[in-house]
C-alpha cells in the first residue's frame, strides 16, 4: 500500500496527468477496505473501515467477507444505547475519541454513523440505529459526525436510503411517497448532511420505489447534493453496485470493495459506446481525489490514544445509555447496608455488550456486571447462571439452572435479573422473527419471584422487547440495550446509585406485535416491501391512534423528580422566515442530582393535510442539583413547524393555530400553549384538470367562474349533489351539454389567475 505523502496533495495536478484507464481505476477500491492508488503520480490508497460505535480494523489481510478479528478499540455503546441519551455533546465526545482511535492505526474513513429509522422493532440491524424519531437521530448523528471530523477523520452517513430491515437488503424495493420519505426517512440524512457535511455518505443496498440506491439519480445527485448542498463523496455499501456505470451517472463515485475488475469494464464500455461521458467519470474521480486530500493530514504514523481515558468515556456513555423504565423503589440498591444480593443471569457474568455482524468491535478490555457489583459492595453477593447463553428458539428452561437460581435467590433481600436477547437472535443480515424474550427466562424470572420479595430485572437487547407479560414480577425494570465494553461497571453505578439514570427511550416499546405501525407490511414479499403506514412510525403511530404501549417514546426515570413551570411560546415572522420561541422552567424538586429531557411537541391544529397527532419539534437535556432551577429555551422553525407539500413540491408551513407540548415524554405532557403562526400563502395553482371545487376556492379564478356560471353554479353548491358535482375536474364539466363555460377558454383563465397569485 502507498503511504501518505508529506507534501500538500495537488488535485487539480493530479486530474491533468491522470489516463483514462487510471480514472476509471480510481472509482473503485483496491481491495476490501482500501481505495485505489496511482503510485506513478503519487496518489496513496487510504483504509477506510467498519465502525459506528468503535473501530473494528482488521489485522493483516482482510478476508472475503471482511468480517475477521480486528485490532483492539474501544466498544462504545452502539446506536441504540447512545439514542437514549439525548445528548449531542456526549456524543461529540464519543466521536472525537473515535477519530482519535482511527488516526491511531491510520483510517481515513470510520463507516458510520447509520441513521436509518426503526421502523419496526423486529429490524436485525437496530441495534445499530439512533432512533424512529428522524429529529432525534439526526441531532446525535450530526454531533458523533462533528466529533469524528474534528480529528480529520472521515465518517460515511448510512445507509442512504430507506433501508429499514435486513431481510432481501440487496434486493428489496422500498416502496415509500415521496411525502413518507421527505418527512420520515431522508429528514436524519439532511440534518447531518446540513449540519455536520460528513466526508462520505454510503448509498444502500436496496432499491427505493424501483431503482437501486446505487445508481439513483434522484436520490444521489438530485436530493442529496442540489437540495442539501452535500459537498462529499458518495460510496457504495459493500457489494450494492449493480451497474457501476450507472452509478457513476447517478452520482455513486466510488465501488466498494474492489469488484475483480468488473465495475472498470462496466465504465469502459459504457464511455465507448457513449452512454457515459468523460467528464461525467472525471465528477466522480475528482471526488475521490478531494477525499484523499482531505484525508492524508491526519494519517502521520506513530499517533496513539488514551485507553483508559476512552474506556471512562465508555463508562459515562453506559451510564447515560441505560433507561429506568419502572421502579417502585427498590433502586437504588445500598451497597453498605443490606442482606444478600442474588445476581441470577448469565448475561451478568458474560455480558451481551454490542450486535452481531460488521460493526463487531474487539474492545481494548471488558467489564462484566457480576464483578462490578461484588466489587461495588459490602454485601454479600451470590450468582447463578439461570440459563443457557445461546438457547434455540421456543427452547424451555434448563430445570437444573433454574433450580440453582431459586436456591440462591431463596432468603436474598433483592435479586438482580440480568434477562435479554442471545447474540444470535439479532444480526446484522437477517430480521427477529417475534419481540419475545427467550421463553426459558419468562420460568426463570417467575420461578425467581416465586422465593424472593424484591426482583430487579436488567435487560440486555438491541432493540425493543415485549414486557407486558412478565414485567408485574419486577419491582424496578433497567433497559440496559447493549452497553458497549464499560457497560458492567456502568450497570452496577446504576444499581447503587453512584449515579441517576438519565436515558430516555428513542423508541416505543409497544405491548404487542400486532399493535406496530408496519405489522402485516414487514419485511414485504415478492421482493417489494409497502409503506403503506405512511408518516405513522413509531411514537406518531401511537399517538395518533391513541393505542396503548408499554413504555412511551421518551419515557425513562430517575432516581429524582422534576418539575416543569413557567412555559411560554411567542411567534414572530411570517412564512417561511415563521419563529416560535418556547421557553420554560425545569427544576429539580427531589433530593438526589439527575438529568432531565425536556422534550418538545408540536400538534397543528388547523393543518389541511393529514399531520400526526403530535411530533417532537425539540428538546434539551439539563442537568440540576437537588433544588435547582435553570430555563429552557428553543426556537422552533418553519421547517420544525411544517410539512413537505406534494402539491407544491418543498416545505411549507401553513398558518393557524399549533398547540406546542412540553413534557417528560410523547405521553408525560407537563405543559401546553397554543400559538398562531403566520404562514405561507398556498393558494394551489389552477390546471383545467383542477377540482371544480377548487377553481372556486381560489380567490382570484373563483368568483370569475361564478360570474361565468351564472345560473349553473346551483348546481355546484346544491346541498344534496353539490359536493360530488365540485369533486368532477372542472375540464370534464366542459364537456356536458350546456355547460357555459368552453373547454378552450380553460388554460388561459388557469394562467391569469396563477399570474394573480
Amino acid at each position: 500500500m502507498s503511504t501518505p505523502q508529506e507534501q500538500p496533495f495537488d488535485v487539480d495536478a493530479v486530474m491533468a496527468q491522470l489516463t483514462l484507464e487510471e480514472k476509471v481505476s480510481l472509482a473503485s477500491g483496491s481491495d476490501f477496505w482500501h481505495t485505489q492508488g496511482v503510485e506513478r503520480l503519487g496518489v496513496p490508497a487510504v483504509m477506510v473501515t467498519d465502525g459506528p460505535h468503535g473501530l473494528r480494523k482488521q489485522a493483516g489481510e482482510s478476508d472475503h467477507v471482511g468480517l475477521n478479528d480486528s485490532v483492539p478499540a474501544t466498544c462504545f455503546p452502539p446506536a441504540a444505547g447512545l439514542a437514549s441519551t439525548w445528548d449531542p455533546d456526549l456524543l461529540r465526545r464519543v466521536g472525537a475519541a473515535l477519530g482519535d482511535e482511527c488516526r491511531a492505526e491510520q483510517v481515513a474513513v470510520l463507516l458510520g454513523p447509520g441513521v436509518n429509522m426503526k421502523r419496526s422493532p423486529l429490524c436485525g440491524r437496530n441495534f445499530e440505529y439512533f432512533s424512529e424519531d428522524p429529529l432525534l437521530a439526526g441531532e446525535l448523528a450530526a454531533a458523533l459526525v462533528q466529533g469524528v471530523q474534528s480529528r480529520g477523520v472521515g465518517t460515511s452517513l448510512k445507509h442512504f436510503a430507506a433501508n429499514n430491515q435486513e431481510t432481501e437488503r440487496i434486493s428489496v424495493s422500498a416502496e415509500v411517497d415521496e411525502r413518507t420519505l421527505r418527512e420520515i426517512y431522508l429528514p436524519a440524512f439532511e440534518r447531518v448532511v446540513t449540519q455536520a457535511q460528513p466526508w462520505t455518505v454510503m448509498c444502500s443496498y436496496n432499491k427505493v420505489n424501483g431503482v437501486y440506491a446505487s445508481q439513483d439519480p434522484w436520490l444521489l445527485t438530485q436530493v442529496l447534493r442540489e437540495d442539501w448542498g452535500f459537498e462529499g463523496l458518495v460510496v457504495s455499501d459493500w457489494g450494492a453496485v449493480d451497474e457501476r456505470w450507472r452509478g457513476v451517472a447517478a452520482g455513486l463515485d466510488l465501488e466498494m470493495p474492489a469488484s475483480g475488475g468488473s465495475g472498470d469494464a462496466s465504465i469502459r464500455e459504457a464511455i465507448a459506446d457513449g452512454h457515459l461521458s468523460t467528464e461525467e467519470l472525471d465528477v466522480v474521480v475528482r471526488r475521490n481525489l478531494q477525499l484523499l486530500e482531505r484525508a492524508l493530514p491526519a494519517l502521520a504514523p506513530g499517533q496513539t490514544f488514551d485507553a483508559d481515558a476512552h474506556h471512562a468515556l465508555a463508562r459515562e456513555a453506559a451510564q447515560q445509555s441505560a433507561v429506568l423504565l419502572a421502579n417502585d423503589g427498590v433502586l437504588p440498591l445500598d451497597p453498605t447496608t443490606g442482606g444478600r444480593i442474588a445476581v441470577i443471569g448469565e448475561m451478568a457474568r458474560s455480558p451481551r455488550y454490542q450486535g452481531a455482524g460488521s460493526s463487531q468491535v474487539s474492545p481494548t478490555r471488558l467489564d462484566d456486571a457480576l464483578t462490578a457489583l461484588r466489587e461495588g459492595t459490602s454485601r454479600e453477593v451470590v450468582f447463578a447462571a439461570g440459563y443457557v447463553p445461546e438457547p434455540a428458539e421456543g427452547e424451555g428452561a434448563d430445570d437444573a439452572l433454574v433450580a440453582e437460581a431459586v436456591g440462591a435467590a431463596r432468603g436474598a433481600e433483592v435479586a438482580v435479573l440480568f434477562l435479554g436477547l442471545p447474540a444470535s437472535w439479532e444480526s446484522e443480515g437477517y430480521d427477529r422473527e417475534h419481540l419475545d424474550l427467550p421463553g426459558g427466562q419468562f420460568a426463570l424470572l417467575e420461578a425467581v419471584r416465586g422465593v424472593c420479595d424484591r426482583v430487579v430485572v436488567v435487560l440486555s437487547n438491541g432493540s425493543a422487547v415485549a414486557v407486558d407479560g412478565w414485567a408485574h414480577h419486577a419491582d424496578a425494570l433497567l433497559e440496559g440495550w447493549l452497553l458497549g465494553q464499560a457497560g458492567g461497571a456502568a450497570t452496577a453505578d446504576l444499581l447503587y446509585g453512584a449515579v441517576s439514570p438519565s436515558g430516555r427511550l428513542a423508541e416505543t416499546v409497544p405491548v404487542r406485535i400486532e399493535d406496530t405501525p408496519a405489522y402485516g407490511a414487514f419485511p414485504g414479499d415478492s421482493g417489494v416491501v409497502r409503506y403503506r403506514e405512511g408518516l405513522l412510525i413509531g411514537y406518531r403511530w401511537y399517538d395518533t391512534r391513541r393505542a396503548p404501549v408499554s413504555f412511551p417514546f421518551g419515557h425513562g426515570l430517575t432516581y429524582t423528580t422534576f418539575a416543569h413551570t413557567d412555559l411560554a411560546v411567542r411567534a414572530t415572522g411570517a412564512g417561511q422566515d415563521a419563529r416560535v420561541a418556547v421557553t420554560l422552567t425545569v427544576r429539580n424538586t427531589g433530593d438526589r442530582a439527575g438529568a432531565e429531557v425536556v422534550q418538545v411537541y408540536a400538534a397543528p391544529q388547523d393543518a389541511g393535510v393529514f399531520r400526526p397527532e403530535q411530533e417532537l419539534v425539540g428538546f434539551a437535556r439539563v442537568d440540576l442539583e437537588p433544588g435547582a432551577a435553570q430555563q429552557v429555551s428553543l426556537t422552533l422553525s418553519a421547517r420544525d413547524l411544517g410539512h413537505w407539500s406534494e402539491v407544491h413540491r418543498r416545505w411549507v408551513l401553513e398558518g393557524g393555530r399549533y398547540e406546542v407540548r412540553v413534557g417528560a415524554s410523547s405521553r408525560d405532557v407537563r405543559q401546553r400553549a397554543v400559538v398562531d403562526v403566520e404562514g405561507e400563502d398556498l393558494v394551489a395553482l389552477l390546471t383545467p384538470r383542477s377540482e371544480a371545487g377548487t377553481w372556486l376556492e381560489h380567490p382570484v379564478a373563483g368568483p370569475d367562474l361564478r360570474s361565468r356560471l351564472g345560473d349553473a353554479a346551483a348546481m355546484l353548491d346544491d346541498a344534496q349533489h353539490g359536493r360530488m358535482m365540485r369533486a368532477i375536474p372542472l375540464v370534464r364539466l366542459t364537456r356536458f351539454p350546456g355547460f357555459p363555460v368552453d373547454e378552450a377558454d380553460l388554460p388561459a383563465l388557469a394562467d391569469a389567475a396563477n399570474a394573480a397569485r
